[in-house]
């Protein structure tokens, strides 16, 4: 991304503490990782924009397989399925949008706080049908990304997480890094960032870092893999530096007893 369109995306980006990182780019990380996993992980299904947006906004602080199953209930009853073939082929969400929020609200039952994102979402998809003229997010292919991603932070609930797996994860495939609370945790533990980074503060900090060759694609696997290694391994309770392929090149796991 050129410099510009980053320092639009992250006005608020801070300096990393300490006088070096420990890594020299995140393929350092990646290729431990790599070999720690065992190699990449699945492929994405890839899908559509606002599919993809919908799945960011009902699965923020639930599980992975709650979030899943999730989005199969509000596809089955308000008929979410691509119109095509293809996984990332559109999606008609009009029948959601024109749900009430009780209906929404019973089918997000599996995931948390499922009475507020129903009105987020709800809220979300009506915003979208008045400022584009329909109910698609097709059109933001043809901008450039920081555009795209300020317009989706715009919508009710849409933050800078869900902005970042709407351009990376979905069909439009651009360069972004989603930060979870597993990322950030993990970043922060790295002496990335400082303690109080926010997410868009600690994604400012790493996409610097992330190799000029590096796709979409790789971005995501990336994503994914230090996911994988916050849930079972670098955990919000305990950090389990001596099991952790990233400990000599971390500022925690270096400090850890051995």
């Amino acid at each position: 991304m050129p410099p510009a369109q980053q320092a639009a995306l992250f006005p608020d980006a801070v300096s990393r503490p300490g006088p070096t990182l420990l890594f020299r780019d995140l393929q350092d990380l990646q290729d431990r990782l790599l070999t720690w996993w065992g190699g990449p992980p699945q492929p994405r299904e890839v899908w559509d924009p606002l599919t993809q947006l919908i799945y960011s906004l009902c699965s923020s602080r639930t599980k992975d397989a709650e979030s899943q199953a999730t989005i199969r209930a509000l596809r089955d009853r308000f008929g979410g399925w691509p119109t095509g073939p293809n996984s990332w082929d559109e999606v008609r969400w009009e029948r959601l949008r024109d749900a009430s929020i009780p209906e929404i609200e019973d089918t997000l039952r599996l995931a948390t706080f499922p009475d507020r994102k129903a009105v987020q979402l709800k809220q979300t998809l009506e915003r979208i049908t008045e400022r584009a003229g329909t109910l698609s997010l097709a059109f933001l292919g043809k901008y450039r990304t920081d555009k795209v991603r300020a317009w989706i932070e715009e919508l009710p609930g849409a933050g800078v997480k869900a902005s970042a797996a709407v351009v990376n994860f979905s069909s439009l495939r651009r360069r972004a890094i989603a930060i979870d609370g597993h990322h950030q945790r993990i970043a922060i533990r790295l002496g990335v960032v400082p303690a109080n980074a926010t997410a868009r503060q600690v994604e400012a900090a790493l996409v610097p870092l992330a190799p000029a060759d590096w796709t979409a694609v790789t971005m995501d696997e990336h994503h994914t893999l230090v996911k994988k290694l916050g849930q079972r391994v670098c955990t919000l309770r305990e950090a389990h530096c001596n099991r952790c392929p990233l400990r000599e090149v971390c500022v925690t796991g270096s400090a850890a007893r051995p």
